[in-house]
């Protein structure tokens, strides 16, 4: 688990608090408790990397609403949802509304351990895709506009020749700027070239 992943625990019972961080300390997790979902928002800024467990029913605001208000903050922490007896409609409201999972109580600690590791991997997968499509946009920025241009044309499929007459240019030119692209794009290959530029969605 990375150093600055934090499973945050959201409960009204002090008791629930206690025994969670217990069992999640021991398990080698880094823990933060949070009384209520507004005082959890209001930490908000001080992290950005981790989990969230939250009690479906609470008071003030309950798991849902924080859901949506986790969704308009463009916050991408995993959800992972507690739920009572009785709270299946609940939690099937929860899933829909982007919780990765939800858990009844009674639960057991290996099944909760088990959706925590879940949660983490995916929101480490999460940050590093986030952190390779930034490079993509810096790396994207530093071509100039008649680079871009030879781009696109290779997205499109069209051999060098093809692109030198839609740009006026010669195909010999073209061969330098398509080293150029694939220098600044750190590119080894045409393939990852083309998949760079997909996913940045400057495929167009």
């Amino acid at each position: 688990m990375s150093s600055s992943q934090i499973v945050h625990v959201i409960d009204d019972d002090v008791a629930v608090r206690q025994s969670m961080a217990f069992l999640l300390s021991t398990a080698g997790y880094a823990v933060r408790v949070h009384e209520s979902a507004v005082a959890f928002l209001q930490a908000l800024p001080d992290f950005e990397d981790g989990c969230v467990i939250t009690d479906i029913r609470m008071p003030s605001m309950d798991g849902l609403e924080l859901q949506s208000h986790l969704k308009s903050m463009k916050v991408g922490l995993p959800v992972i949802v507690i739920t009572g007896h009785g709270d299946i409609a609940l939690a099937v409201q929860a899933m829909k509304a982007g919780a990765i999972d939800f858990i009844e109580k009674p639960f057991d600690d290996d099944v909760l351990l088990a959706a925590i590791r879940s949660a983490l991997a995916r929101n480490l997968h999460n940050v590093e895709r986030e952190a390779k499509f930034a490079e993509i946009g810096r790396r994207l920025k530093s071509l100039s506009d008649r680079e871009r241009e030879v781009l696109e044309g290779l997205v499109a499929g069209k051999p060098n020749k093809i692109i030198a007459h839609d740009l006026g240019i010669s195909a010999r030119t073209v061969e330098v700027y398509r080293a150029n692209v694939m220098t600044k794009m750190c590119a080894d290959s045409l393939s990852e070239l083309v998949r760079m530029a997909i996913l940045s969605g400057n495929s167009s």
